[in-house]
């Protein structure tokens, strides 16, 4: 089973990974085909709620508090240093580099799935999420910090990009008929996936936690074990309609909605537009917010209410002993998967509402709330609000889940929808670029404060404020999104040409007999293999909240 990226050679048999081998039969179910996908985005989401990993991971050597490193330690010298703990900035770098990664990945290969299928992708992914979980457990043991950007960050962030595509414009292929649902189905498992594996990485933390170690790094393995055969079941789902397929008695009718092209334009010619760079902005901008929440979810919610999560109000952050921050981050696990609940949700629902009201006004939606709640949620913090605190973020997260749902809708009013793949996968280089901005900002602000003598529970009130500028940036940004200008547009009988070129010969049209299938046996086994995951996340996400709360 080889995952090459290349062609195989002409009249050679298609291989188990090949796209070939992934064409539908007649009698195939196309409701087999969302699970799969599920179980491939709700292993990589998990990148979402690494946050409750960096307070462990501060203190692998002290154990019960950070062993500091000297003052002038340099960039080498946390690397490679086995004699202190790592710092929560430094440790930060990892999700910042899976996001540059996934981004990166998603536009170099975007191309390449399109060609090679989404079994072969999916499996490729597998790989590189799990193997590089099991490289950073190698490097949590033996404390090196390299090991851990080079593990989960660089090979696990390829992963991330690969089997975050791969099952994108399959979904979309088999549900022409329900475009919004497809996309919110294709990438909310992605969201939800920290839903999950938070409170099961504290549960596996707390169980190989011992004197000697923060149980970290075996926490690592199991999650690689158990997401590689996920990760390769959801694989081996994966099927791809026949060429000409659509579903029975469906055709695609007209839209007369505004801001929609009655055109298309030419991938080449899209990165020549405002309209993309703007688009690109909004989208950059509205990551850059969210994700360096998400990022620090935890830890965030532990220094800021501190004794008050275990009904000891009157204990700050630094005056907890090792089991109350040990049971106060669990109780964060919580608000961690809270937020991906939120994040899951939006992305089916903020992408049902601009079927509404177009894309524009939703993300119009998006930053005048945006702008509003992060403002807010200083002074929420300051009158130890927890339920405004924690409803704002989950308001915050809804909205940046349905984001990534909406946007590739966006691009395809602007742009039609021939080419709006490709471009879509150009987009996502301003996830690479948010991965950056957004986890410096959080991270670097909260060590500046800290430096500075700031109280744990104001640690984050100027990240706020500059989180929120960012969404007002974004408001002005999408606010200068006008339809594209005609000359761009391809004239029909050069389309006429280009698709002769370079398309798949046109065949017939009709459901030959597949993707009509009902709610079986199989299709029963395959919802619940990762619908009971997904429910007991939910349940163990509510039990922890109530905690926040009571």
């Amino acid at each position: 089973m080889s995952i090459t990226i290349g062609a195989k050679a002409p009249g050679a048999p298609a291989g188990w990974l090949d796209r070939e081998a992934t064409v539908a039969k007649p009698g195939f179910n196309r409701w087999l085909v969302p699970p799969a996908a599920l179980a491939i985005h709700l292993c990589i989401g998990m990148a979402y709620g690494f946050s409750v990993f960096w307070l462990p991971l501060s203190q692998a050597i002290g154990i019960s508090k950070p062993v500091a490193c000297p003052a002038d330690a340099g960039l080498l010298d946390t690397l490679f240093t086995t004699a202190c703990d790592w710092k929560v900035a430094d440790l930060g770098w990892m999700f910042t580099l899976f996001f540059v990664l996934l981004g990166s990945s998603a536009a170099i290969w975007g191309g390449w799935l399109e060609r090679a299928g989404p079994r072969k992708a999916g499996v490729a992914a597998a790989f590189c999420w799990a193997g590089g979980l099991m490289l950073g457990a190698l490097g949590v043991y033996l404390h090196q910090l390299w090991l851990l950007w080079l593990g989960p960050g660089v090979i696990g962030g390829v992963g991330l990009g690969l089997g975050y595509i791969s099952p994108v414009s399959t979904l979309i292929k088999w549900f022409p008929d329900r475009r919004g649902m497809a996309t919110g189905m294709a990438i909310m498992g992605f969201g939800g996936g920290a839903m999950i594996g938070s409170p099961l990485a504290t549960m596996l933390m707390n169980f190989f936690k011992t004197p000697a170690s923060v149980g970290v790094w075996q926490t690592f393995l199991v999650l690689g074990c158990v997401y590689f055969v996920y990760m390769l079941g959801g694989a081996f789902g994966y099927r791809v309609p026949p060429h000409g397929w659509r579903p029975q008695g469906w055709a695609p009718a007209p839209s007369s909605k505004g801001m929609i092209t009655h055109g298309h334009v030419h991938l080449n010619d899209a990165l020549k537009t405002p309209q993309f760079w703007l688009i690109w902005a909004v989208l950059c901008l509205n990551v850059s917010a969210g994700i360096g929440v998400i990022g620090m979810a935890s830890p965030m919610l532990q220094e800021i209410f501190g004794g008050s999560l275990i009904a000891r109000p009157e204990l700050g952050f630094a005056q907890l002993d090792a089991g109350q921050k040990a049971t106060i981050a669990g109780i964060a696990a919580g608000f961690a998967g809270l937020l991906s609940l939120f994040n899951i949700t939006g992305r089916i629902g903020w992408a049902s509402v601009s079927d509404k009201l177009g894309r524009k006004t939703t993300f119009f939606v998006f930053f005048l709330f945006g702008v509003t709640l992060y403002a807010s949620t200083p002074t929420f913090a300051h009158m130890g609000n927890k339920m405004l605190f924690v409803g704002a973020f989950c308001v915050i997260l809804s909205m940046y889940g349905g984001g990534f749902a909406t946007v590739p809708a966006y691009l395809a009013d602007i742009f039609g929808a021939q080419y709006v793949g490709a471009i879509h996968g150009r987009l996502l280089t301003a996830w690479s670029f948010a991965g950056i901005v957004g986890p410096v900002v959080v991270n670097y602000v909260r060590e500046f404060n800290k430096a500075a003598g700031v109280p744990a529970d104001r640690l984050y009130d100027v990240t706020m404020y500059v989180l929120a500028s960012f969404l007002l940036l974004g408001l002005i940004c999408n606010a200068l999104v006008r339809p594209v200008d005609s000359k761009w547009l391809i004239p029909e009988k050069e389309a006429e040409k280009f698709e002769a070129a370079h398309s798949i010969p046109s065949g017939p049209i009709g459901d030959y007999g597949v993707g009509e299938g009902r709610f079986d046996l199989k299709a029963a086994l395959a919802w619940a293999a990762v619908g009971i995951p997904l429910a007991w996340g939910v349940v163990q996400t509510f039990q922890k909240v109530m905690k926040i709360f009571y």
